[in-house]
């Protein structure tokens, strides 16, 4: 070859990896076969050459939309999306280079999280896996798992992909978020995407922004006292970090919750904990989304009442406006930490989600909960919302305690009134001042209301 061929080629070279750096990308939630949040505004963001010109075709408007890379080779636009429907569109990202984004909808898009209940798949072990897996052909529900990854920094982008739900894909995936996105779809009848970033065994300090800690002493100190594991970190932020602020541009309806197994040992912060995080997710995303979560159920924990504690706390974080609770002390196994009734778990938050978010429906979707109490004659009459048809399994209400003054908690024996009002007392107290429910670790309540809900574990204190 002759010194000018070698030189001609040695350019051609250059020129081609010139542009192959100059080649417009796009974040790992972007792909084919995702699903964007109906009849919304959002952004479609990426990277680019410095002053690169971008236009993003949209099909299903017939518009093209131009933007240009800042001198960070950043770029985004907002883009207007329709109606969900079964169409499938092709999405254009031209720059230097031409991205084509195969097979996209328009539907419901829901962010589930937490440890390993929610990231417990059909492949783990739920009831009827194997039926649930050959019937999981559902190609308008969509699924996009974020691959675990800790950072000490703020992240930029993440690992995962989308793929339509099957049962090659479903049997790997929350099985949670899939029995919720099926019930969703089949009342909604728009496509449902499911984003899953959840890792077993870790805290809730680990899914929070570390700004979110702080001036707040509480979560700080309870934080400091987590000690480290073997199956993943416990440092505040680092899951965050990597998994969570990569994707808090892309829109979603909202967010789903199954955490708290790892933070019984610090129960007393757990309400403070799950309020500062829920703040700081909507902060990050900047929408007031709902947020509905599952109230872990009773299991064997070491300490006596640790796992009553943080129920508890769960049930006073439905303070915080726009959440939702599900209670599952029916449907979880007391000798394992991982109860296999997924398909229950997924459809009562998904029934939270048609009342509350949706308005699809008004039928009750909670189960009774403490309203107040108040000392009547020797009794404690207790009050609950979500009452209606109040009953109970087996021969007589269970799990009911009262203390007096002096603070100490008896066996009570208690019963329901015609106004759907618990009557509380107790032989040992005779003037009560507190009154306490299932506050145990195993204590299971069976004190349901007409809906077949089961009332949540509290206590007056």
């Amino acid at each position: 070859m002759s010194q000018q061929a070698i030189k001609y080629f040695s350019t051609l070279c250059l020129l081609v990896l010139a542009q192959l750096s100059w080649a417009v990308s796009l974040p790992a939630i972007f792909s084919d076969n995702m699903v964007l949040q109906q009849n919304s505004e959002l952004i479609i963001w990426g990277w680019g050459k410095p002053m690169e010109k971008i236009s993003i075709n949209t099909p299903w408007n017939g518009n093209t939309l131009n933007t240009e890379a800042t001198n960070q080779g950043l770029w985004s636009v907002f883009v207007k999306t329709p109606k969900g429907s079964m169409t499938p569109y092709n999405l254009t990202i031209k720059g230097y280079n031409e991205i084509v984004l195969k097979n996209v909808l328009f539907g419901e898009v829901w962010l589930c999280s937490g440890q390993s209940n929610m990231e417990w798949s059909a492949n783990m072990g739920i009831n009827s896996a194997q039926d649930e897996v050959k019937q999981a052909n559902y190609p308008n529900i969509r699924f996009f798992s974020v691959i675990h990854r800790t950072a000490t920094t703020l992240q930029i982008d993440l690992e995962g992909q989308w793929a339509e739900c099957s049962p090659a894909s479903m049997q790997n995936f929350s099985a949670v978020a899939y029995f919720f996105a099926r019930k969703l779809q089949a009342d909604l009848k728009v496509p449902i995407g499911m984003i899953n970033s959840s890792w077993g065994g870790t805290p809730a300090e680990c899914w929070m922004p570390s700004d979110a800690f702080d001036d707040n002493d509480l979560i700080s100190t309870a934080a400091k006292k987590l000690e480290p594991v073997r199956w993943g970190p416990t440092e505040i932020a680092r899951i965050y970090n990597a998994m969570i602020e990569p994707i808090t541009k892309f829109k979603i309806a909202g967010a789903l919750w199954y955490q708290g197994e790892s933070n019984v040992t610090t129960a007393y912060a757990y309400k403070e904990t799950m309020t500062a995080l829920i703040t700081s997710w909507r902060k990050k995303w900047g929408q007031d989304f709902p947020f509905y979560y599952c109230q872990i159920a009773p299991y064997r924990y070491g300490n006596p009442a640790e796992g009553a504690a943080l129920r508890d706390a769960q049930r006073r974080t439905l303070s915080v406006p726009n959440t939702g609770m599900v209670v599952t002390s029916d449907i979880g196994d007391t000798s394992d930490i991982h109860p296999r009734n997924k398909l229950d778990v997924g459809l009562r938050l998904a029934n939270l989600a048609l009342v509350k978010h949706y308005k699809a429906s008004n039928a009750i979707v909670a189960g009774p909960l403490y309203l107040n109490s108040r000392a009547r004659a020797g009794q404690m009459l207790v009050y609950f919302s979500n009452a209606e048809g109040l009953n109970f399994k087996g021969d007589k209400i269970t799990h009911f305690e009262l203390a007096g003054e002096d603070g100490v908690f008896h066996p009570a024996e208690a019963k329901i009134n015609q106004e759907n009002i618990v009557e509380v007392q107790s032989e040992m107290v005779t003037r009560p001042t507190m009154v306490r429910y299932a506050w145990g670790n195993t204590a299971t309540p069976n004190l349901f209301n007409g809906a077949g809900l089961p009332a949540s574990c509290f206590s007056s204190k």
